[in-house]
């Protein structure tokens, strides 16, 4: 099964209501993601450090999280500065360096950084299921709530499914190679793991039937928004405007 890897418990923000979590997540990394100015985005990361400190996640497991997304962000540090037109910083090897290339390449890094750092902070370690009473709650399309909870839920068993499918392959002789057989084979291989996950939801929802499921799931928690998740969305509220006072050079006198 996918493993939860952060967690709310002894946490400041896991006493905030998932919604308003949701929403203020949402909104700072909008503001975040049209920031050009390098004063804006320095303090849009520096905001999203606070947030996760604030939160007591493993740092660790940020740092892996982190690991991930930059070795990504690396490639464009790569490509960028050697095609992005304009004029050149330095020359590398007789290559330009593009000066634009270095500043749009910083400019995805940090607002990256500091996105993914809020998200970490207050929409990683809410539960799934939570996760999904609170789409709903926001008026997400129910639909569209059920089907990423019921594709969370049942990943697994897709995976399942794919394993029994190698294994039985291997068993008979089976060894990929670049040939009309292989592409064959795995093909079949593709084919039956759709049949299957096919025939396994006709189950699971037969199942579901039988135990009374009505369309509609229910969460056993209550949320109530409470004057902590007021005085939360203030405070994100205000970082946003000063985000955007800096970023459009607005005088604070």
């Amino acid at each position: 099964m996918i493993s939860e890897a952060f967690s709310e418990e002894n946490s400041v923000l896991c006493r905030l209501d998932p919604g308003v979590k949701i929403v203020m997540a949402s909104a700072y990394s909008c503001a975040a993601a049209v920031l050009k100015q390098f004063s804006a985005l320095s303090a849009a990361l520096i905001i999203a450090v606070i947030v996760l400190a604030i939160s007591g996640q493993n740092i660790r497991v940020v740092v892996k999280r982190l690991l991930a997304v930059n070795s990504l962000i690396a490639l464009f540090w790569v490509l960028l500065p050697l095609t992005y037109p304009g004029d050149a910083l330095f020359y590398l090897w007789s290559l330009p360096i593009s000066r634009a290339g270095v500043i749009l390449s910083a400019q995805m890094t940090l607002k990256s950084n500091a996105i993914l750092l809020v998200f970490i902070a207050m929409i990683a370690p809410i539960p799934f299921n939570t996760l999904g009473y609170a789409l709903e709650r926001l008026r997400v399309p129910r639909k569209l709530v059920y089907l990423l909870l019921m594709t969370y839920r049942y990943i697994f068993v897709i995976e399942e499914e794919y394993h029994k499918l190698i294994r039985a392959a291997k068993i008979r002789g089976f060894s990929p190679k670049t040939d009309i057989h292989t592409y064959r084979t795995v093909a079949w291989l593709v084919g039956m793991l759709f049949v299957r996950a096919s025939k396994r939801a006709g189950r699971v929802y037969q199942a579901m039937i039988c135990r009374g499921f009505k369309g509609r799931f229910y969460s056993l928690q209550k949320f109530e928004i409470s004057r902590m998740d007021r005085v939360s969305a203030l405070l994100m509220g205000i970082a946003i405007i000063a985000l955007t006072m800096l970023e459009w050079g607005v005088r604070w006198s």
